[in-house]
């Protein structure tokens, strides 16, 4: 197969990519480079031809000669998503959608896109699933509803869209990200030796690692067609629903001599538990092989093993916010995120 994966230069896309490659696929990558500087460690795996590539200026041709596409390639993150709202929507919208009808019209067979379990925001039910209402609270969560409302209705014979909501990542990746909870946590109690919370830690977050998304990916492109035809799958395991003082416990566990505690604000309103249970029933071959505390002591051995430093952690490049704030000060990318070249 033929995959057109979009964000092979990010956190998750530069894990996929040489997967995908390992499975005997042919990979063709897109990205536009935002995190180029953010590199943590080598590794000897294979990287895809890539183009570098805004996804707004992809055109019918890029797509030809593609059996699917993987498409990871948005402004990633609440923070990011805020910075400017009005290209959020640009990018993460519109973009997504121009993508996938260009996908389509390039005759492209299957679509498989990135969402988020994020859409829930604030849940009321125990365990939300494929079928409850979304309740998003950030133009980043807004955005991935909006695509998925507007790609499902191209849906039809000759093209299958797919719709990942991931649970949040987690895990080592050479473009590694310090800006979600365990790996950021992971870098504090390493780098300082405290975990200082704020919060009160009590709002809930499923969490699934990088690899196990990837999994997913792989599963989704090799099964049956009706199995995943204009299917929405929650991307995790229902036993891996965490309270963030609970991730944070994990961390202290593995990362001996942390100091951890805890903060009496409960301002952060996100707050849901995820049902995992249709995409481990429904998804032939899928099912997590890491949990917070296996991706806690993956996250310890890197650590040690490339003598990680504060001043590493901190790098603008592991952080989407802190990197795209650094591109728009220097003048590099102009008020709509196109590069000035």
């Amino acid at each position: 197969m033929k995959v057109l994966i979009t964000g092979t230069e990010g956190y998750l896309g530069s894990l996929l990519a040489p997967l995908l490659m390992q499975y005997g696929h042919e990979v063709i990558g897109v990205d536009t480079g935002f995190y180029k500087v953010g590199w943590l460690y080598n590794t000897n795996s294979a990287t895809p031809k890539t183009l570098n590539k805004d996804l707004r200026h992809l055109t019918i041709e890029d797509f030809k000669g593609i059996d699917a596409v993987v498409h990871m390639a948005e402004l990633s993150n609440d923070p990011a998503g805020q910075l400017a709202p009005h290209v959020t929507y640009e990018i993460n919208h519109k973009g997504s959608v121009h993508l996938a009808k260009l996908a389509k019209a390039a005759g492209v067979r299957r679509f498989v896109y990135m969402s988020s379990c994020s859409v829930y925001g604030v849940a009321t039910a125990d365990y939300v699933t494929e079928e409850s209402p979304v309740n998003p609270q950030t133009a980043y969560a807004i955005c991935k509803t909006l695509v998925e409302q507007d790609v499902k209705p191209l849906a039809d014979d000759g093209f299958s869209p797919t719709f990942m909501r991931n649970a949040t990542a987690y895990g080592a990746s050479p473009r590694m990200r310090f800006d979600i909870v365990l790996n950021n946590l992971a870098g504090l109690a390493w780098t300082t030796k405290e975990i200082k919370m704020s919060s009160d830690g009590t709002p809930w977050r499923p969490l699934v690692h990088g690899l196990d998304i990837c999994k997913a990916i792989i599963c989704t492109l090799e099964a049956p067609r009706d199995l995943i035809h204009n299917q929405v799958f929650n991307v995790g395991d229902t036993t891996h629903n965490y309270q963030v003082k609970e991730i944070a416990q994990a961390i202290a566990n593995i990362f001996e001599g942390c100091q951890l505690s805890f903060g009496d604000n409960g301002s952060d309103n996100r707050s849901y538990r995820v049902s995992f249970e249709k995409i481990n029933h429904n998804l032939p071959g899928f099912k997590c092989d890491w949990n917070a505390q296996r991706g806690a002591q993956q996250l310890f051995d890197l650590f040690k093993l490339i003598d990680l430093s504060e001043e590493t952690f901190m790098f603008r490049g592991f952080t989407r916010l802190k990197q795209l704030e650094y591109l728009i000060k220097t003048q590099q990318i102009d008020h709509n995120f196109f590069w000035k070249r």
